[in-house]
């Protein structure tokens, strides 16, 4: 199926040359853990599932290249410098700060910074334009969902006011990266499982779906995040609640996917 899935924020191996002042949990809370294994069922359904190895801390793939953190760095960055909102609270390309907390006691070198480009970054995103070129093959309509997990405390973390959080986020950069039937059909497939559904709110989705989202080419790219107490605890371990969730997400993959062939046979 003209179907792809990525998970750039899953990656639990850790390189040596991290070098990060934060150790264990600390170090561990930009994880999106298990999200991987949530969504291990998408080839079942006709989906390719892309996931990274390395930690989002070490080098975020849903960042831009040019998301490039100056404070960071001992020298000036050679190439494009173009910081967002995310690099001024210190989660850039790579990142300065975790919790409030700095990562690192020392500035890296610019050398460290383009060995992780090309070790991870470049890599992943390989990965994941051949899968969605594939999936688009002859401009064929492709979906392409972008997949995360989020803290309850998302609002304050993003220095938002503080409201309820919905348990699921669909995001789309405020619709101009998938249509609304695709919208709707995951919206109403998460919300037949009993959860509760926002849209773009507090999340509208980031680099990657804003690369691989165009609506007026068919190809629709959504940003699913689900919040980490529906499935897991405060030590990183999953909870009863696993299962679940994991059924909900089976059900939006299988509706997803008769979706695509029923817009596909026209």
């Amino acid at each position: 199926m003209p179907i792809v899935v990525d998970s750039p924020h899953s990656g639990t191996d850790y390189p040596n040359d991290f070098g990060s002042v934060l150790e264990g949990l600390d170090l561990r809370r930009g994880e999106d853990t298990f999200i991987d294994r949530l969504y291990a069922h998408a080839p079942a359904h006709g989906a390719t599932l892309i996931a990274a190895h390395f930690p989002r801390a070490y080098i975020d793939p849903n960042r831009s290249l040019h998301d490039i953190d100056e404070a960071l760095l001992d020298a000036p960055w050679p190439g494009p410098v173009s910081p967002s909102r995310k690099t001024e609270i210190g989660a850039g390309l790579v990142w300065r700060v975790m919790g409030g907390r700095p990562m690192y006691s020392r500035q890296l070198s610019v050398a460290e910074v383009q060995q992780r480009i090309d070790r991870c970054w470049r890599p992943y995103h390989e990965a994941l334009n051949s899968a969605l070129a594939e999936a688009g093959a002859g401009g064929q309509p492709r979906w392409h969902l972008n997949v995360h997990s989020m803290p309850d405390d998302a609002y304050r973390r993003l220095g938002l006011p503080e409201k309820p959080l919905a348990d699921v986020v669909l995001g789309n950069l405020d619709d101009t990266t998938s249509d609304e039937a695709t919208m709707a059909l995951l919206e109403a497939s998460f919300r037949s499982h009993g959860y509760s559904v926002a849209r773009n709110d507090p999340f509208k989705g980031v680099e990657i779906i804003r690369r691989s989202g165009a609506p007026d080419k068919a190809w629709h790219s959504v940003q699913i995040e689900v919040k980490r107490s529906l499935y897991m605890d405060g030590q990183f371990q999953p909870v009863a609640g696993f299962t679940r969730l994991q059924e909900a997400i089976d059900t939006a993959l299988q509706a997803l996917a008769r979706h695509a062939k029923q817009v596909l046979a026209g």
